[in-house]
């Protein structure tokens, strides 16, 4: 390492030093070897395109997109949270002054390249795509585990686009989602038709039960059926009941904000009907007409998306708070890469997967505004490298499920993340 590369890492690091001494990287006295959260839930939100961690959640030197040549560091000016030390960028107010209740992961990194559908199944998923192996997403492990906590809900419920890297892999159909994207209809093929009451439908179940019963196991008519039976299960209106966001009042829902932040009310409602595992996507690109994906004048607008994030997360952790919820539901704010602090021709950000940030709230963690230390422009790791095995294997341990365990595909054992260790810091 040269001089100069060694100045700008301590330069980095004496910036953050209030946060590492906060949150420090070893585990806590009397913590156990593999620690063990309490949280029964996770609320998921998805920033499709890759969120710039140096524009929210890593703020470093003020740059200038608009000079020439441009001055490389972030768009926006850094604000204090109410953790001492700890900045984030001034789109981020609300969120800031409930920085005790989250930490920002500032050292995430993977070596998956920087296209958006290889990094989105990775941060999914935890793994590479390999070969004939569909590896199950975040979401459909936790379904597997610890399954849905009332008998009238699915474990996993998607507000989005479905797509492979959301789903249950190998895993098998039952450890799927059911998905939705308008948040006022809710899913479609829940409601019996007109003039199907529920005696006729229980009927109509009986019927089919039979022929369920010789089905081949671990065929895909089986993955097929078993899919179906969670359909006729949840057919009715005590589930959908849930998708009436009129039935919150009118302040409440002012105050998530627009559109994502009512899918982010509508999970909250869901964690209360026992739903166990909600992933929220923000895809709302006709905002700044490129979503996350800020390459050129993509920028100029992002600050939007930022302010909506804020209010839509802050809305969010204070009303869990307020239902005495929070400590039992984990948030993630997950992104699949960053941006490097340099700002490209167009006065946007291009990609990158060395370093990126994703957030943890709630979820009975030992929170402290932000984890790890990165260089002066958020290009690199320099203190406590998170790979995202390892935030996998984090949120795992938060919702009380075992990172090493062993899961089986056509009777192999596979472990449930790639070799991750949980972050033993976030855990008191």
């Amino acid at each position: 390492m040269n001089r100069r590369t060694f100045l700008t890492y301590a330069a980095a690091a004496a910036t953050a030093a209030p946060v590492a001494r906060l949150c420090a990287g070893s585990a806590p006295a009397g913590s156990p070897a593999v620690p063990q959260g309490k949280a029964e839930h996770c609320i998921f939100l998805w920033l499709g395109g890759g969120m710039s961690q140096i524009d929210t959640f890593d703020p470093k030197k003020r740059g200038n997109p608009k000079s020439r040549p441009s001055a490389a560091g972030s768009d926006y000016a850094a604000i204090d949270t109410a953790v001492p030390g700890v900045k984030y960028t001034e789109h981020l107010g609300q969120s800031a002054r409930l920085a005790e209740r989250l930490t920002a992961v500032r050292t995430v990194n993977h070596k998956l390249g920087i296209e958006h559908a290889l990094a989105t199944n990775f941060v999914h998923t935890g793994r590479p795509v390999s070969g004939a192996t569909i590896y199950p997403s975040l979401g459909s492990v936790v379904a597997h585990e610890r399954g849905a906590v009332a008998e009238d809900v699915p474990a996993y419920l998607l507000i989005g686009y479905p797509s492979v890297s959301r789903g249950p892999g190998f895993l098998g159909a039952k450890y799927g989602y059911v998905y939705l994207i308008d948040t006022e209809s809710g899913p479609a093929g829940f409601t019996p038709p007109a003039g199907i009451d529920p005696e006729r439908l229980r009927q109509r179940q009986a019927l089919l039960a039979p022929l369920q019963g010789r089905t081949p196991p671990d065929s895909p008519v089986a993955d097929y059926e078993a899919a179906q039976r969670e359909a006729l299960r949840l057919a009715g209106p005590s589930f959908m009941r849930n998708f009436r966001l009129d039935e919150e009042p009118a302040a409440v829902r002012q105050r998530y904000g627009g559109e994502f932040g009512q899918r982010c009310l509508l999970a909250r409602r869901l964690v209360q009907s026992g739903v166990r595992f909600i992933e929220v996507s923000h895809n709302l690109n006709f905002i700044n007409g490129a979503g996350w994906d800020t390459h050129n004048a993509g920028q100029l607008n992002q600050h939007v998306l930022i302010r909506e994030l804020d209010t839509a997360l802050s809305a969010l952790l204070t009303d869990l708070e307020d239902k005495g919820l929070l400590d039992r539901t984990l948030i993630v704010v997950g992104t699949e890469f960053g941006r490097p602090g340099q700002f490209d021709s167009g006065g946007g950000r291009g990609h990158q997967s060395a370093t990126f940030t994703l957030v943890l709230a709630g979820g009975g963690l030992r929170h402290c505004g932000a984890f790890g230390v990165t260089d002066a422009l958020s290009n690199r790791p320099v203190e406590h490298p998170v790979s995202v095995p390892d935030f996998h294997a984090t949120v795992y341990a938060a919702l009380g499920i075992n990172p090493r365990k062993e899961l089986v595909n056509a009777a192999r054992p596979v472990p449930i993340t790639d070799g991750g260790k949980p972050i033993a810091a976030l855990f008191a």
